[in-house]
């Protein structure tokens, strides 16, 4: 059975654990995922106060999206599958319902700071390149495409 539900702040270590894979799927160094922990890792209390949404199968948590207003733009802040069932449709699901619930909600755009690796997954899904944010990490240059799509 596929259930895509709003999360809870009880989910909030499966949320953790969820991102935490996938980052790791792209064989990152580990002293990277060290560093992005804190911003990697869910409180109970974020997700109650955040929009976030999981997608379960079977009663298992396998992937989620969540949402933030930022000013007056709305962002997808996260979009995580795990890496058991990438390549199964799920991140096109998740980010069909992201569009829907960005609409409800009142936004006309949805902007995105992508993972370079999931950049090509957006541009399918019919999102834009508008800009970019670069930081330095262990003096190395890292390119974070911004993106967005009209909804």
């Amino acid at each position: 059975m596929i259930l895509i539900r709003r999360a809870s702040p009880e989910d909030a270590e499966q949320l953790t654990q969820i991102t935490l894979a996938s980052k790791r799927h792209w064989n990152y160094p580990e002293e990277w995922i060290q560093r992005w922990l804190p911003e990697l890792t869910f409180l109970p209390e974020y997700v109650a106060e955040h929009e976030m949404w999981l997608f379960v199968v079977d009663e298992k948590s396998a992937a989620y999206y969540s949402l933030k207003q930022n000013d007056d733009s709305l962002w997808l802040e996260n979009l995580w599958v795990l890496p058991g069932y990438m390549g199964q449709g799920m991140g096109r699901m998740l980010f069909q319902h992201a569009l829907e619930r960005s609409r409800a909600l009142g936004a006309s755009t949805l902007k995105i700071e992508s993972d370079p690796n999931a950049q090509s997954f957006y541009e399918k899904m019919g999102a834009k390149e508008v800009s970019e944010h670069q930081y330095e990490l262990d003096g190395q240059l890292r390119v974070l495409p911004i993106m967005e799509i009209n909804l």
